[in-house]
């Protein structure tokens, strides 16, 4: 990895002597009523930071790592399945008579078209 740093090291201060190279053209060609020609040095000198910073910081893909798309797998737990009929939630058969300690509770499901629920008759719940 070192190796890696040392030649990106490099590259940055090779683009950076680039850089100060055209500065000082483009100075000298300014001093010496060069015109609109001292801006081409000058768009060199502006625009190679930019490029020296990118390549520099730009450093190796991991061998191994990406090889080519991976779908999305998310961890999500299992999904919950009731219990058949005739079975209670612990596995034991349970008579459809008998009424377990939660069933005074819960009471009976409302239907789709429950006249107690706003909403369920495909009316508009009313306003007092």
């Amino acid at each position: 990895m070192s190796a890696d740093i040392r030649y990106r090291q490099r590259r940055y201060l090779i683009m950076m002597g680039i850089r100060l190279v055209c500065f000082v053209i483009a100075v000298v060609v300014f001093v010496n009523h060069g015109g609109w020609l001292a801006a081409i040095p000058a768009v060199g000198a502006i625009a190679i930071p930019y490029f020296a910073v990118v390549f520099a910081n730009g450093g190796r893909e991991p061998a191994g790592r990406r090889q080519g798309f991976q779908g999305y797998d998310p961890n999500l737990p299992e999904r919950y399945v009731p219990p058949a009929n005739g079975q209670s939630p612990n596995g034991s058969a349970s008579s459809a008579g008998q009424a377990g300690p939660d069933a005074a509770s819960t009471g009976p499901a409302p239907s789709s078209a429950d006249p107690d629920i706003p909403g369920t008759d495909g009316v508009p719940p009313h306003s007092n």
